[in-house]
């Protein structure tokens, strides 16, 4: 009997999560804010407690889930009329990079280091720093980015050119550390670097926040 009572309720369980899904619509997972994976934890938690404890009847599961999922729904509700509630629910997107630079500062509110960002970044088909002009932090986590205009999309068709020898951007220094193993691969030592963060004004390893090599191309280099 415990079995047949434990099938039904994941059977119905099932089924009014479904049409939960289907009623706020697609938001709840394409658009994963703090608030829904919250709500998802607390959701997930009342239907699964309701499941495996024998002595909480069916009829609970759907009570829960259909306060739940009002509640979820009002939200939602309240926040397409209103900003301030859309705010505080959503969030705003962060501008970490702002005509070519990084905002240090809004990294740091997005919880945010320069190693993430890159990761960020080349996940977007974008490789180095210096090809952003905007980039944007989403509420949901992602990244949209706003390419400088020589970088942005083209084909080498489309101005009758050969192809080109395609380099990749380095990372010599990150967070004030310099990645000696990079720097290894691209056969320079330390007093190369020191000479090139010099011949830029920078003086201590410590001040840069960023610095990438690019072959064909100078270092650059962004200070906090």
């Amino acid at each position: 009997m415990e079995i047949i009572q434990m099938s039904a309720k994941l059977v119905l369980g099932f089924f009014l999560l479904y049409f939960l899904i289907r009623i706020i619509g697609k938001k709840l997972i394409g658009q994963f804010t703090p608030f829904h994976f919250i709500s998802a934890i607390v959701l997930s938690e009342l239907l699964g407690n309701a499941v495996y404890q024998n002595n909480v009847p069916i009829i609970y599961i759907i009570f829960t889930i259909v306060i739940w999922g009002g509640l979820l729904f009002l939200v939602e509700y309240l926040a397409q009329k209103s900003l301030l509630l859309r705010e505080l629910m959503e969030g705003k997107p962060s501008m970490v990079i702002r005509n070519g630079q990084i905002d240090f500062e809004q990294l740091k509110k997005s919880k945010m280091n320069i190693n993430q960002l890159q990761s960020l970044l080349r996940q977007s088909e974008t490789f180095s720093v210096r090809e952003v002009a905007f980039a944007f932090i989403e509420s949901n986590g992602s990244i949209s980015i706003l390419k400088k205009s020589p970088y942005q999309k083209t084909t080498l068709q489309d101005f009758n050119m050969p192809p080109q020898h395609v380099y990749l951007p380095i990372t010599l220094i990150s967070d004030g550390q310099i990645i000696k193993e990079n720097l290894e691969e691209i056969n320079k030592d330390n007093r190369w670097l020191n000479n090139q963060l010099l011949a830029q004004g920078v003086h201590k390893i410590k001040d840069v926040l960023l610095a990438e090599w690019l072959e064909n191309d100078k270092l650059l280099v962004i200070t906090y």
